[in-house]
């Protein structure tokens, strides 16, 4: 019994024994672990935010109407380009009974009173021939006919206006030929033949029947959340990218940032403008969708590395990196950073563009700065 247990024990010791030389065989034909090494490169970094908007021309006139009535023609279509002073409609005058019967009346009354002064003046006139009144009496009466006469114009004029929209000796005023107040394209002609419009005035904003603008001098109209605005300032420079047009960007300059937000989706949102001073050339249509690339900092030709060889302190959070003194020797230096761009990060102070940079990985001891 006791012979056997004897056995079983030294059994038991003999396998552990050759056990752990064969961990300390393999632990020794294990390979070193070897760390890659990376270098500095000489780059331009920029750091930059996004605003998304439109390309909008920079001053869009709405034409409308001094009259009310009835588009009767149209003469423009959208994408046309035309000058100041070009026609773009006529209107038909639908007349107001109400008026037309008030003005038709007043045509009638003045017509009595011009009548009776005629009848008056001649009277007075034989009297002055014949030496029997004074030249002020007679003077009285041709003026009073004269002014009963220019009443009558007056009338049939305004009857003219509310029954057609125009009367003759208007000339160029007549307000049933709308046209262009200023030289662009026409962008929208929301009207049709048939439509009725009504006119601009101090209650009443009116019909819009065109819109033009000079595509010429196009701008970004966009949005920026809050947490950028205080970073941006007018007159820095943007790059503009139209979805449209691919693989082309523009430049612009910031013009205008919006003192007071808008609440959008429960984030507040600043309008910010910028205008588009060279466009090469190309014809950018209004209300595009696009994007901005703000330029908030830039750093030119400077010493930069990847971000995901940086290494911070546990206990300082300063960075630092790992760099090579001989062959899998490292050693470590502190660094002083600059502009990043999320990628790339500048490198102000601590190393220089020959030095091999550990591409870091855990389980090898590094040497401490002396």
């Amino acid at each position: 019994m006791k012979k056997g247990a004897t056995i079983s024990i030294l059994i038991f010791i003999a396998v552990v024994f050759f056990g752990a030389l064969y961990y300390l065989y393999a632990k020794n034909q294990e390979s070193p672990i070897v760390f890659k090494t990376d270098k500095a490169e000489i780059k331009t970094i920029i750091k930059n935010t996004i605003a998304t908007g439109n390309i909008v021309p920079d001053e869009e006139v709405l034409i409308k109407p001094n009259i009310s009535g009835i588009i009767e023609t149209v003469y423009i279509k959208a994408g046309d380009d035309i000058k100041a002073g070009d026609l773009i409609a006529k209107i038909k005058v639908v007349a107001n009974v109400s008026n037309l019967n008030s003005s038709q009346n007043q045509v009638k009354t003045a017509k009595i009173a011009l009548d009776n002064q005629e009848k008056l003046f001649k009277r007075q006139k034989t009297l002055f021939d014949k030496g029997v009144i004074s030249a002020n009496d007679f003077d009285a009466a041709q003026l009073a006919y004269k002014q009963a006469n220019q009443n009558y114009i007056a009338s049939k004029q305004s009857f003219d206006i509310v029954k057609t929209g125009t009367t003759s000796g208007l000339g160029n005023y007549a307000n049933t030929l709308i046209r262009s107040t200023v030289t662009g394209m026409v962008l929208d002609v929301p009207v049709k033949v048939g439509n009725q419009v009504i006119e601009s005035n101090n209650f009443n904003e009116g019909t819009t029947i065109a819109s033009v603008a000079d595509v010429g001098r196009m701008i970004f109209v966009g949005k920026i959340d809050e947490s950028e605005v205080g970073k941006i300032k007018e007159k820095l420079a943007l790059e503009i990218t139209v979805g449209a047009i691919e693989n082309k960007k523009f430049e612009a300059v910031l013009q205008y940032i919006a003192p007071k937000g808008v609440k959008e989706n429960g984030a507040i949102q600043f309008e910010i403008k910028a205008s588009l001073p060279n466009k090469e050339n190309t014809f950018i249509r209004a209300g595009l969708s696009a994007n901005a690339s703000i330029i908030l900092e830039r750093a030119d030709k400077v010493i930069a590395i990847k971000e995901s060889l940086i290494q911070f302190d546990k206990k300082t959070q300063k960075p630092y990196l790992e760099i090579e003194t001989a062959s899998q020797n490292f050693v470590r230096k502190n660094l002083v950073l600059g502009v990043s761009d999320g990628i790339y990060v500048e490198v102000i102070k601590g190393i220089n563009a020959k030095d091999k940079i550990k591409v870091w990985n855990l389980g090898l001891k590094t040497e401490e700065p002396k």
